[in-house]
């Protein structure tokens, strides 16, 4: 008996150390339900498991206690989003199905839910710090996996997606030639989709750095610099262009923050050690990847940013502009797109037949025309602004630099709504939850500093 105490104190100890609540609970599931679909045995639940990745926020949204907290700016916006999402639902003749219809507008709820139940969670500072680190250790390991399955093409490497697989060629083209000769997919890391890597290597780099910056463990100061050299060593042989300028624009995005509150020698550091990283891991990705990896980044600077883009997915933001706006100005009808309209959708309805969708633009310009555009983005310029007003908050101590990786963060997300539709992923669902839980936590301590000073003028 007594040694069954012992054990259940040094159990709750550990938790009461780590500080874990529902917003770890919800990465850690996120990530198990990754690594389910890795499994070619689960194959025939892939849809079931895509499922339960949204619907687990939805869950979270229903069934934890709701708390009258102080709501993070974006709420308003998003609320709107959600009006929006239901005038669609309700009164566009041209929704694909009820079914998809439906599915489309849930999932807008569950992509939004963090902003709504994670207020009501008790976030401290601690407890933020340790769920930036479960962000790092996922990621890096990701990307471990990532840098194996090139060293050793086709033994680190689990279930390719069914998309893939099912296309009559099969990834062929998401083939890389490496400088042995020898030819593997781009970097998956721990996803099911060649190039996934690249996300798990941005993750790696960002996080990786601000927890160098942050520790004065040389220990872990280390493993933030080492992750950040995989990072990039993935995104390099992932040889996704976007990524790479995303990995730049949030180093210089967090250079800027830091010069901003005054830190100039970690700004300074940060300046030094980002450069060897990105030069250092070029280096050790062209030994590797050879020619072909060498010649795809070299074409990142023969044209002006502009012309690289619009040769690749400016394409799709040109025809999205001049085609598809004035044609569907208030929306296409919800279920027209994406995944959803391949598990529900309904396409026997010459007049709703699915739209392809590269860009994130695209996909809000279908589902809700020029209202829900601009409602996103205020949505996510309120996000942006708290999380830089945290990053520029004195009162704040050290705790700020995490609103500066937010921020960095952000800016990178809504530079990659240009190359995809993240706010209609997972990945979509972290950023709320991130931005959201940022703000809990800044609010902890400004409320302990505001109920300490009330306490001394009392006494």
């Amino acid at each position: 008996m007594i040694t069954n105490t012992k054990q259940e104190l040094s159990k709750s100890s550990f938790w009461e150390k780590l500080d874990w609540n529902w917003t770890h609970t919800f990465i850690a599931v996120q990530f198990c339900l990754q690594i389910l679909l890795l499994f070619p045995a689960i194959g025939i639940f892939r849809a079931p498991i895509r499922v339960a990745a949204f619907g687990i926020g939805l869950f979270f949204l229903i069934w934890l206690p709701k708390e009258e907290k102080k709501k993070h700016p974006a709420t308003v916006p998003a609320v709107i989003v959600l009006l929006i999402m239901l005038l669609q639902f309700c009164l566009h003749p041209y929704i694909n199905s009820i079914t998809a219809a439906l599915a489309q507008a849930i999932m807008y709820i569950a992509i939004l839910s963090p902003l709504f139940w994670v207020r009501g969670i008790k976030i401290t500072p601690h407890a933020f710090e340790s769920l930036m680190f479960l962000m790092w250790g996922i990621n890096v390991l990701s990307t471990i996996f990532g840098v194996l399955q090139v060293y050793y093409p086709g033994q680190f490497q689990l279930s390719l997606s069914t998309v893939i697989q099912n296309n009559p060629f099969q990834g062929e083209n998401l083939l890389i030639t490496l400088a042995n000769g020898s030819q593997t997919y781009r970097p998956m890391g721990l996803t099911d989709v060649p190039g996934g890597a690249a996300t798990s290597g941005l993750y790696a780099l960002l996080f990786g750095v601000v927890i160098a910056l942050r520790n004065k463990n040389p220990i872990i100061r280390i493993l933030g610099i080492v992750s950040g050299g995989l990072g990039l060593f993935c995104i390099y042989l992932t040889q996704l262009r976007s990524v790479l300028v995303l990995a730049a624009i949030s180093m210089i995005v967090l250079t800027v923050v830091l010069l901003r509150v005054g830190q100039i020698g970690r700004a300074t550091a940060m300046i030094f050690g980002t450069t060897g990283l990105f030069f250092g891991s070029f280096l050790w990705a062209i030994a590797i990847g050879g020619q072909s990896t060498l010649e795809r980044i070299n074409s990142l600077f023969a044209q002006s940013p502009q012309e690289v883009y619009q040769q690749n997915r400016g394409i799709f933001l040109q025809e999205t502009i001049e085609r598809l706006l004035p044609q569907y100005p208030l929306g296409a009808g919800l279920g027209r797109w994406g995944m959803i309209n391949s598990y529900f959708g309904d396409n026997t309805d010459l007049v709703s037949q699915p739209i392809w969708v590269e860009i994130q633009w695209t996909g809000w310009l279908l589902d809700g025309g020029l209202p829900l555009i601009f409602a996103y983005i205020f949505t996510i310029y309120f996000a942006c602004t708290t999380a830089w007003k945290i990053a520029i908050n004195r009162q704040l101590g050290d705790f700020a630099l995490w609103g500066g990786l937010i921020f960095a963060y952000d800016i990178g997300v809504i530079a990659l709504t240009f190359n995809y539709p993240i706010f209609m992923s997972q990945g979509g669902m972290t950023f709320w939850l991130l931005n959201a839980a940022l703000f809990v936590a800044a609010n902890h301590i400004l409320n302990q500093q505001s109920s300490n000073m009330s306490d001394a003028e009392e006494l």
